[in-house]
């Protein structure tokens, strides 16, 4: 049903819980593994000069969250492509999911309580509501 999925990725339980799931799909359907990971830089970055281009100190911020998602895909016997933005995750994300052709975005519910999330909104509700494929949002 799905060839390339997308799982977003920041580290916490919901969202390997999320992986656990997008890795069940993946290989389920024989489909194309993605996994990025945002580190949230500031509501505008070029004026302290920042892309959402990898940078190495990004990178060692998520190595244990790579290190730790290769280990569950490797024991899934799935193939993990691994991405590592700095930038804004909700924009990035759906950007990227846009970018690779993603039919399927597999997110982490958020961890915040039910008034932060009616006041301000979580990041799976604005990735729900801008990408253009189907999102699944696990608990």
């Amino acid at each position: 049903m799905f060839t390339r999925i997308l799982h977003a990725n920041d580290g916490s339980d919901h969202a390997f819980n999320a992986l656990k799931l997008a890795l069940q799909i993946a290989k389920s359907d024989s489909a194309e593994l993605h996994m990025v990971s945002v580190e949230e830089r500031g509501h505008m970055p070029e004026l302290a000069e920042e892309s959402g281009r990898q940078s190495e100190t990004t990178t060692l911020r998520f190595t244990k969250i790579l290190e730790q998602a290769r280990a569950l895909a490797e024991a899934n016997q799935v193939k993990l492509h691994t991405h590592v933005l700095a930038g804004h995750p909700v924009r990035d994300i759906v950007k990227l999911a846009t970018d690779l052709e993603s039919d399927l975005i597999v997110v982490g519910a958020s961890g915040h309580s039910t008034l932060y999330d009616r006041m301000i909104g979580s990041r799976a509700q604005k990735i729900l509501h801008h990408a253009s494929c189907p999102v699944l949002v696990v608990k």
